[in-house]
């Protein structure tokens, strides 16, 4: 059976056809699949596990995109599939809760797991773009446990704006950044794959899909990178059973 990856839908209820995409590739190709890592971004945004509660409530449409995600997921996990989730630079608050009704276990962002029969390093990607020292500041305290814990105390409105200021404010820097800023920087790559002694790595968050060939301590290596999805488009690494990961561009 393969193991599928993907990474940065940023599913959210204004792209609706992004999220009938996804829901359409989970039951005509992953379903069946030995595992599916989602390494980041799965959300556009997540402003806490609380918004689960607010079902059938919330007229913006997140709280209710969220449940059917989950139950999604859940089916898939029913059904034989492990699932697994990472977070990324947008859903950085993604929680236990979440995981547990979506049948998903969390994800450390890096991780090395054995796929393949063979050692990977897997990563959303965002710490990997060093030259971005203002995003970096940024994720730094992202994930810093007191300042999540700081935000998800607020009441969820409060939560709700300052998801939007986020995002906003992303938006606005990213468009007076030079691209190369924005990628990764390739001391980091190898530093990164050195230090995990591994000869693959598979990320996203950067929206350009490739496959890289390097070396890392003398040996040939490899950084695939997922692509973001589409209205018609998505992206997937395939592994099967003792082959070499495999980039795909996916038909929605």
């Amino acid at each position: 059976m393969a193991t599928l990856l993907i990474s940065d839908l940023h599913l959210h209820p204004g792209a609706p056809e992004i999220t009938e995409g996804f829901l359409r590739w989970l039951e005509q190709r992953a379903h069946g699949s030995h595992a599916l890592y989602i390494l980041g971004d799965f959300f556009e945004a997540w402003i806490g596990d609380d918004l689960l509660d607010l079902v059938d409530i919330d007229p913006s449409g997140n709280a209710d995109l969220a449940a059917r995600i989950a139950r999604a997921l859940r089916r898939l996990a029913d059904d034989g599939t492990e699932v697994y989730l990472m977070h990324g630079n947008r859903d950085f608050l993604l929680g236990e809760r979440f995981a547990s009704e979506a049948g998903a276990t969390l994800l450390a962002d890096p991780s090395v797991v054995t796929l393949g029969g063979s050692p990977v390093l897997l990563m959303h990607g965002d710490s990997l773009c060093t030259r971005d020292e203002a995003y970096q500041a940024f994720r730094a305290q992202a994930r810093d446990p007191l300042w999540q814990e700081q935000v998800l105390s607020m009441p969820i409105q409060e939560r709700i704006a300052l998801a939007r200021q986020l995002r906003d404010q992303s938006g606005e820097a990213n468009s007076n950044k030079a691209e190369d800023i924005m990628d990764v920087t390739q001391d980091e790559v190898t530093r990164v794959m050195a230090e995990h002694g591994v000869t693959t790595l598979i990320h996203g968050h950067t929206h350009r899909p490739a496959v890289h060939e390097l070396e890392v301590d003398g040996r040939p290596a490899r950084r695939i990178v997922l692509g973001d999805w589409q209205p018609t488009l998505g992206w997937e690494v395939v592994i099967e059973e003792e082959a070499r990961p495999e980039l795909r561009e996916v038909a929605l």
